[in-house]
């Protein structure tokens, strides 16, 4: 299902996140099933994959006013920001205030 360790905490996000309330299973399951749809590329043999995961993980926090689709590319940019400015092989980290726009 997903190639790299850290790829699997996009799951561990949406296992929280469903804990926390923020959405059921079923809308867990369409939401994926949607992104599946959606990007069958990204579901060889009809398997999940990160990338379908995080499609519908985003999808579910716009629909549910979490964040936006502003905030979700703030935060893309400031991640990507923050990992071409890490030296190999350290941790990276986030500066908040370039992840909140």
């Amino acid at each position: 299902m997903f190639r790299e360790p850290w790829e699997a905490q996009v799951f561990a996000m949406a296992v929280s996140l469903h804990e926390a309330g923020l959405f059921t299973w079923p809308e867990w399951t369409e939401a994926l099933a949607a992104a599946m749809r959606a990007d069958p590329a990204s579901a060889p043999c009809g398997e999940a994959t990160y990338q379908a995961w995080l499609c519908a993980l985003e999808a579910i926090l716009v629909r549910k006013a979490v964040t936006d689709r502003d905030g979700l590319a703030a935060l893309r940019d400031a991640w990507d920001l923050a990992a071409r400015s890490t030296p190999h092989g350290q941790p990276i980290v986030l500066d908040a205030r370039r992840a909140h726009g």
